[in-house]
């Protein structure tokens, strides 16, 4: 098995879609607009930086999730697919996905992004494995706390390194496409890493080490 792992934000979405999240949950009147807004825009410039504090974080963005009924919380997050993700996707996204599905490759995402909010997109991409933050439950309801390794940074390695030996698989030719200078722990893991839409740091790493650039937004 040869596999094809994707970050998502930023990468196979033009756009990152954990910050759209609190956007969203602001458009809709239902959190407090100037104290998300300006908690939201922080921790993105934090995440950007390669500086964020990943549980500070989770802990402020699985907050909204807390003692909600899940049929609530999936109703809404159906009306943030439509409205916002959906036309987030990169314009080569798809076509570069069935490229790996048709060499027979195994699809991946693998985001910092917690599970809440990237399932239903991996679902919607056609991607039978994710790897995301996880979040904490008691009684089928959200208590707002994350759980388990985060899957930032070296987190990711750590994450997939366990997919790995519970499915008894190896990283052998695998492929990594990510936009992120956070990601390095990863791309310098796999056989095939490409930098997609980079920051500049990863653009200038990737020139360094004549990794692929490529575009998935033209």
């Amino acid at each position: 098995m040869t596999l094809a792992i994707f970050d998502l934000d930023n990468t196979l979405l033009a756009g990152d879609s954990d910050h759209a999240w609190g956007q969203f949950l602001i458009d809709q009147g239902l959190v407090d607009s100037a104290v998300v807004k300006a908690a939201n825009e922080a921790f993105y410039k934090q995440y950007q930086a390669g500086e964020l504090d990943i549980d500070r974080y989770l802990r402020f963005s699985l907050s909204f999730l807390a003692n909600k009924p899940i049929e609530e919380l999936a109703s809404l997050h159906r009306h943030f697919m439509s409205a916002v993700i959906e036309p987030m996707i990169a314009p080569g996204a798809l076509s570069l996905l069935d490229q790996h599905r048709q060499r027979g490759d195994t699809l991946m995402i693998i985001t910092a992004t917690n599970h809440f909010v990237t399932g239903p997109i991996a679902r919607h991409l056609n991607i039978p494995h994710l790897i995301a933050c996880e979040a904490e439950m008691n009684n089928g309801r959200y208590t707002g706390l994350p759980t388990g390794t985060p899957s930032y940074q070296q987190g990711k390695v750590v994450r997939l390194q366990s997919w790995l030996d519970a499915h008894r698989e190896s990283l052998d030719g695998a492929w990594f496409y990510s936009d992120s200078l956070n990601d390095l722990p990863l791309l310098r893991l796999v056989d095939n890493p490409v930098a997609v839409d980079p920051d500049a740091t990863l653009a200038a790493e990737a020139q360094r080490q004549n990794w692929p650039i490529i575009s998935l937004r033209d």
